[in-house]
């Protein structure tokens, strides 16, 4: 659930948004584990998990991620961190849009040790977003779309149906 600006913010768009979180004293609308959602199946238009799987042991977020394709009707759009260097150019050009390029170099020699707040981050050695990929289609879901964001440079987002 967060801090709830993007909770507040459907809201005052119209939609009916339900939220999770295991902390009741963020007054979500279910307290709950991801790996265990008290929805029934399908019954999510969209399922926006943002920064949440690196919170759990990779196994627990393999069990999330097939309890987020349980519930989700249509979209599921899922956010992790992704360490790395990025390089990115963002340039306008009169009379055309914003231009952005860029590319990232994953910290893939760094070992991620435990924080006390993420258990694995992508981008990392042996946290190749291949793994991610493969863990998200080996629980149903198809990934329609994979992409770091050159505004968000730390994450990577995968737009899943």
């Amino acid at each position: 659930m967060g801090n709830g600006i993007v909770c507040d913010m459907l809201k005052r768009l119209g939609f009916d948004v339900q939220t999770v979180d295991i902390d009741a004293s963020l007054n979500p609308t279910h307290v709950a584990s991801a790996t265990s959602l008290p929805l029934p199946d399908k019954s999510v238009d969209v399922t926006l998990c943002a920064e949440v799987l690196e919170h759990l042991p990779f196994e627990e977020s393999v069990k999330a991620m097939k309890e987020i394709h349980r519930v989700t009707k249509r979209i599921a759009i899922i956010t992790l961190p992704h360490a790395g260097y990025t390089f990115s150019f963002i340039f306008k050009i009169p009379l055309l849009s914003w231009i952005a390029l860029g590319f990232k170099l994953p910290h893939f020699w760094k070992t991620h040790k435990f924080n006390g707040e993420h258990y694995w981050e992508t981008g990392k050695k042996g946290w190749p977003r291949k793994k991610i990929r493969k863990a998200l289609t080996d629980n149903g879901f198809t990934i329609l779309n994979e992409r770091i964001y050159p505004d968000d440079p730390a994450h990577v987002t995968f737009l899943c149906s």
